[in-house]
């Protein structure tokens, strides 16, 4: 039913009178409603629906409304359907937001926006400051000192907030301008920031709810952005935070507020991509006048010319429907392409320190972690993929028996599941011990499957693979440089951008850097599956000819771990 108007004061209540006229005016609106005869309106769709593009002005506000997806439509020249049908469907689309939701859209007037800034997202991104394009900046002294507490130390969240007090330092050095007019964003050479930065110079406070106690630092943010909206009533003040519940209680008090986007790569992970593609059910008819093929390195080499060539990247996969033809894409060149066919890992011939592949996707991650010109390797999948398996099997293929590499390294984020057990006592690699459960359970997989050996050979081919494989902190990776090493980075999921470009930086002459995760399983905070380092790192290095990427689908740790993947 439709909500009554709002009470003028405290108390009040809605008159007798007026609800029942209010319900008169319903009864005689829902009467002739139903007198009416039902129209009939014409429907078409166009064959070529324009492509959203996405806005750069403003990467630290909303996104677009992405557009709905519909469902495919018959051939038919028009669709015919009851027009009131049709003010039903299009009404969510064109009625007012709720009332919770509702001030979260006041950023979308035509007033210049001005972006206040929470710590949480100056600490996760210290280059914050310059994604606001033409927009200003705000920042209020609580911020400022909340940066001053987060200073000291060696963690991420302190080196950012050091770097984020440098560049204010050199953007008031650099510019002439009162800071109460704004200071130019790119006064140090950042082109692409054309606002202002402003800092909280004067006591700005507003009265909040006694609920909310100023001593509270989001609490005074939350002031600070109420007073402002008073004060400049000419302009849009939106609060950015990384802090749901801050975001909540901002909505609550009819303040604008938004999340930081601008560190997420995809809006949606289902664009992300995925290593391997379909070929069209017509390839062979649509390729084979211009097809050419040869044989070489033991494989054979197709040379083809399709429309659909520019959807692909350089070692992507294509498989027909059936996966009766499965190949690499080695080159691009225009509207031609150059694939090679692929081994069948699935074969038990083919397979790799006893282990072989259980399905196609497993198949193509063996060719990616063996091909000696692939130096970069990324695997997604959820857990029981066997993602580690695979890794460790090919990584001592060729560290032990063709000698590529000298030796493995492995580490991974040491971000507990649950509640922290505290400092561990001992070496650095007895205090990862712990966190490399699941390197145990592979190691021990691989050393049984060579049920040839014995006991006592199962165990010198253990001291064996253990005097090749190191396990190493992250925390002791900066400045260091990897020389013919194999490195496996696993539950990269949880790194930053930052942290997975400071490790795959480390990689020297000869080395080879695999990266594991699955990114519906983020530990980290403020961490989510469109800002993981992860898939920063496979959007980046799609179509490099010397990296690959796969994401394995299919389960094959257990009956049980399927199940209650789908189920849980």
């Amino acid at each position: 039913m439709p909500l009554p108007s709002a009470p003028k004061t405290k108390g009040d209540i809605l008159a007798a009178d007026q609800y029942g006229s209010r319900r008169a005016k319903r009864q005689a609106g829902k009467a002739a409603a139903a007198a009416e005869p039902p129209r009939l309106i014409e429907i078409t769709q166009d064959p070529k629906p324009a492509k959203a593009t996405r806005k750069s002005s403003a990467r630290g506000a909303a996104p677009a409304a992405k557009p709905q997806r519909k469902k495919a439509a018959s051939p038919a020249a028009a669709i015919l359907r009851p027009a009131r049908a049709l003010e039903s469907l299009q009404t969510p689309a064109t009625s007012q937001a709720s009332r919770l939701r509702g001030p979260r859209g006041l950023a979308t007037t035509g007033k210049p926006r001005m972006f206040v800034l929470d710590t949480n997202v100056l600490l996760h991104d210290p280059m914050c400051l310059f994604r606001f394009a033409e927009h200003d900046v705000f920042l209020p002294m609580t911020t400022l000192e909340e940066l001053d507490n987060h200073k000291k130390g060696l963690s991420d969240l302190a080196r950012n907030a050091r770097q984020v007090s440098r560049w204010i330092d050199q953007l008031l050095a650099a510019s002439t301008s009162r800071i109460a007019d704004g200071i130019p964003l790119n006064a140090i050479g950042n082109s692409e920031a054309q606002g202002n930065l402003f800092m909280q110079t004067t006591s700005l406070t507003a009265p909040l709810p006694s609920t909310l106690p100023l001593g509270k630092a989001d609490n005074m943010i939350l002031a600070t952005v109420k007073a402002l909206q008073e004060q400049l009533p000419d302009k849009s003040i939106v609060l950015v935070s990384k802090d749901i519940n801050m975001r909540i209680k901002a909505t609550a008090l009819g303040l604008s507020a938004e999340d930081y986007f601008n560190d997420k790569t995809l809006d949606d992970t289902d664009m992300l991509y995925s290593g391997c593609a379909r070929l069209p059910a017509d390839f062979w008819e649509e390729t084979g006048k211009t097809l050419e093929s040869w044989q070489a390195d033991g494989r054979t080499w197709y040379r083809i010319q399709a429309p659909f060539v520019a959807d692909l990247f350089v070692n992507e996969f294509v498989a027909t429907q059936d996966n009766g033809f499965v190949a690499q894409v080695k080159s691009i060149e225009g509207s031609s392409a150059t694939l090679a066919t692929v081994r069948d890992y699935m074969q038990p011939k083919n397979a790799v320190w006893g282990i072989h592949a259980r399905n196609l996707e497993q198949s193509l991650a063996l060719n990616l972690l063996l091909d000696k010109e692939i130096d970069f390797v990324t695997l997604l999948g959820q857990a029981g993929t066997g993602k580690t398996l695979l890794t460790l099997a090919a990584a001592l293929a060729q560290t032990l028996d063709e000698r590529a590499f000298s030796e493995i390294i492995f580490t991974r984020a040491t971000v507990s599941v649950g509640e922290d057990i505290g400092y561990l006592p001992g070496t650095e690699e007895e205090k990862m011990e712990p966190w490399m459960g699941a390197l145990e359970d592979n190691l021990e997989v691989l050393n049984k499957a060579d049920r040839s050996s014995g006991e006592w050979g199962r165990s010198a081919a253990a001291d064996l693979i253990h005097s090749r494989i190191r396990v190493k902190s992250m925390s002791f990776m900066r400045g260091r440089t990897f020389l013919n090493k194999l490195v496996i980075i696993d539950e990269a999921q949880n790194l930053s951008p930052k942290q997975m470009k400071t490790l795959i930086t480390r990689a020297g002459p000869g080395t080879k850097i695999v990266c594991l995760g699955n990114i519906a399983q983020i530990d980290t905070p403020y961490l989510t599956e469109g800002s993981s380092g992860l898939t920063y790192v496979v959007d980046r290095f799609k179509g490099w000819k010397h990296s690959g990427h796969i994401t394995l689908q299919r389960g094959e740790r257990s009956r049980l771990a399927d199940h209650a993947t789908d189920v849980l």
